[in-house]
């Protein structure tokens, strides 16, 4: 299977962010990419105001966009993340959804951990305009791959992945806009180390650049097999990566380490319950 991750620098401009997020997706499918998963809120990326104005329904244009996408070019899609508006509460969502290729939506994944940290002397404040979601979300593409959906901040939470794993995930999604500090230092390790200890592929696509409200992502959108090897890394700009995920190589990596089979869970219990 070949996947594709799409790295933007999404404004506050919804249009001028989904002729972007067309136009990769575009060059992401000419390449064979039979797999796409955009950014974390690739649909509108700005101040909280810009950010409460831009948030929309799963029937608003985002998702109906890329629910046209994913079925005019027969792929599956991972739209990222988008704020979505959901009926009944005062804060929205931070939404990842997984869209198959006749175009309808497979799964639904709302963001577990909110953004609430000083980074660099700038506060962030998800919790502000988010509510966080309750379920923990495996879905199945094509083929039979199954796909564990995360978004960004998830990353720092290995036990999610573990539990992903336990579910039967091959592969994580983690569309992100991970700060220019945190992506410096931070990204590449945590990425490749959820791959390592599940014997996972991961698809992280990334925010790059500036947005409004002075915010900043640090790029490097990456690709990364059960191995921890990085298949394809971005460049500091608006682009696509591509990579073959090898599902037969992953069955290998785990028969050769059997690291997973190898977790003494009863111990494990046993330590908790005496603490």
């Amino acid at each position: 299977m070949r996947a594709a991750a799409v790295q933007l620098n999404s404004t506050g401009d919804a249009e001028r962010n989904l002729e972007t997020a067309d136009r990769l997706v575009r060059e992401a499918v000419a390449r064979g990419a039979e797999l796409v998963v955009l950014p974390e809120k690739w649909s509108v990326l700005g101040t909280a105001e810009q950010m409460v104005a831009g948030a929309q329904p799963l029937d608003g244009p985002a998702i109906s966009w890329a629910r046209s996408a994913a079925r005019e070019h027969g792929i599956e899609l991972v739209a990222g993340s988008i704020l979505e508006r959901v009926g009944g509460r005062t804060k929205g969502a931070n939404t990842s959804v997984h869209i198959g290729r006749d175009g309808e939506i497979n799964a639904i994944y709302r963001k577990l951990h909110m953004f609430d940290v000083e980074v660099d002397g700038r506060v962030y404040a998800e919790s502000e305009t988010e509510e966080p979601g309750e379920e923990v979300v495996v879905t199945e593409l094509a083929g039979g791959v199954r796909l564990g959906m995360t978004v960004c901040y998830d990353v720092r939470f290995p036990e999610l992945y573990r539990t992903l794993v336990d579910r039967g995930a091959e592969l994580f999604s983690v569309p992100s806009a991970f700060t220019l500090a945190t992506t410096r230092d931070h990204w590449e390790v945590l990425i490749r180390a959820r791959a390592i200890e599940n014997q996972c592929f991961v698809v992280a696509p990334n925010q790059i650049g500036e947005h409004p409200g002075g915010y900043r992502s640090g790029g490097r959108s990456l690709i990364v097999d059960p191995w921890g090897l990085v298949l394809a890394s971005a460049p500091d700009t608006e682009t696509a990566i591509v990579a073959d995920l090898d599902i037969d190589n992953l069955q290998r990596i785990r028969r050769r380490l059997p690291a997973l089979r190898h977790r003494r869970g009863d111990v494990y219990t046993r330590v908790g319950a005496g603490a």
